[in-house]
This record gives C-alpha cells, sequence and structure tokens, in this order.
C-alpha cells in the first residue's frame, strides 16, 4: 500500500462515517483542536459514505462497525480495492478481540474501541496516516498467536468460518433478534435474512433453527458477558 509522505504544512484529510450523528459531530469537535488534522467530510451510511470518500480522496477514513444496510467491514473492503491510499481506521463500540481480525483482513490499518476515547484515536490516526498499524498490544499478540495456529483456531471458534455478514447476523440471532427484526435493522430482505441463516447452519454444522438461537445465545452471552 503507498503511503504518501506529508509534509510539515500539510495536514492529514480525515473523513468520518458513523450512523449517529452525536457520534460525528464529537469526533469532529476534537479533532478540529488538532493543528495537523483536517475533517473533510462525513457520511451516516457506507453508501454515501463510499461516494464522498472518492470524491474527497482523504487520508484517513474513521469507520464505525454497526450501520443500517451495508456494514463497516463491507465498506472497508470497498475503500481498500477502490481507494487504496486511504487508511481505513475502525473506531466502534465492538469489542477488538472479535473484530479487529476481521477487520484488517477486510483492509483496516487499525482498530479502536469507543470506550478508549479521543487521545488513542487520535494516536491512531497519526499511526495509519505514517503507514502504521495501529491496535492495542493484546489484539497484536493475539493476532501472531492465531497465525500460528490458524487450524487449531477454527475448530475452536467455528464462528471464524463465517463470513463477515454472517457473523453479523449471527451475533444479531444470538441478541435474541428474530428475522423480520434483523432484516428491518440491517436494510435487506426477510428472504436474505434467510439465506444467510441457511449459510450459517450449514457452516457450523446445525440442523435446526432453534439450535442455532440456542448456540448463538451462548456464544454471545460467553464473548460479551463473560457467562458460559
Amino acid at each position: 500500500m503507498e503511503i504518501k509522505n506529508k509534509t510539515r504544512t500539510e495536514k492529514i484529510k480525515v473523513f468520518i462515517v458513523d450512523d449517529h450523528p452525536i457520534v460525528r459531530e464529537g469526533i469532529a469537535q476534537l479533532l478540529s483542536k488538532e493543528k495537523n488534522i483536517i475533517v473533510c467530510g462525513e457520511a451516516s451510511n457506507a453508501y454515501d459514505g463510499f461516494e464522498k470518500i472518492g470524491k474527497t480522496l482523504p487520508d484517513v477514513a474513521i469507520i464505525n462497525l454497526s450501520m443500517p444496510g451495508k456494514n463497516g467491514l463491507e465498506l472497508i473492503r470497498d475503500i481498500r480495492f477502490a481507494y487504496p491510499n486511504v487508511s481505513n481506521l475502525v473506531f466502534s463500540m465492538h469489542d477488538e478481540m472479535i473484530y479487529a481480525e476481521r477487520a484488517l483482513k477486510a483492509g483496516a490499518r487499525g482498530y479502536v474501541m469507543k470506550t478508549e476515547g479521543v487521545e488513542k484515536l487520535i494516536e491512531a490516526i497519526y499511526k495509519v496516516s505514517r503507514g502504521e498499524i495501529a491496535v492495542s498490544p493484546r489484539v497484536s499478540n493475539e493476532i501472531i498467536s492465531n497465525i500460528s495456529s490458524k487450524n487449531q483456531k477454527s475448530i475452536n471458534n467455528p464462528t471464524q468460518l463465517l463470513s463477515n455478514r454472517e457473523f453479523e447476523i449471527f451475533q444479531l440471532i444470538g441478541k435474541g433478534l428474530g428475522i423480520r427484526q434483523i432484516a428491518e435493522q440491517l436494510h435487506i430482505s426477510i428472504k436474505t435474512v434467510e439465506s444467510y441463516r441457511s449459510s450459517i447452519k450449514e457452516k457450523l454444522k446445525i440442523k435446526s433453527t432453534e439450535e442455532l438461537v440456542h448456540y448463538a445465545v451462548s456464544w454471545c452471552r460467553a464473548e460479551f458477558f463473560g457467562i458460559k
């Protein structure tokens, strides 16, 4: 990935994609205090974000993962192929231990949880703009460990077999959402959700919908709440 070196007088152009207007406004206000950073645009969804990023060509795109319609991972993948000089940086509420590796594989250069605060976000912006990877030490160690034991990891955690969209739907099932609710939240058809659900069952070797719901709920309770 080619990274353009910034001169001392050039500011880092940042674009924000997040479906929460308060979050976008808050990030923009905080970044405006940085003399070396300028916010060149913002968008509330992946479709609008992709179009505007193509017009503004920022140095760094700050992207939320969960958005209606196309999610952040899909947007990152599209930006990576269409605009390789744009560095994608995830800023999300989702646990980095669950999503960071998926984000990096999609084409992100960094991952910061919203609970970390703006200081970590600013630090990550500078890092990815220099071509570096910005993740926490524990994520870095986890990824290195996974590389050396990838086959075993898939056996221990079958959800690694799921695509990004399948994994998103799997988590929504685990949070108790029905097909219609998932379709409405993701702005896709009920038929599409059913198709993804069938694919998830096949990959996880689960026969019934009831078994899938039970497995997804148990997985979410263990991952997000530490309840076995």
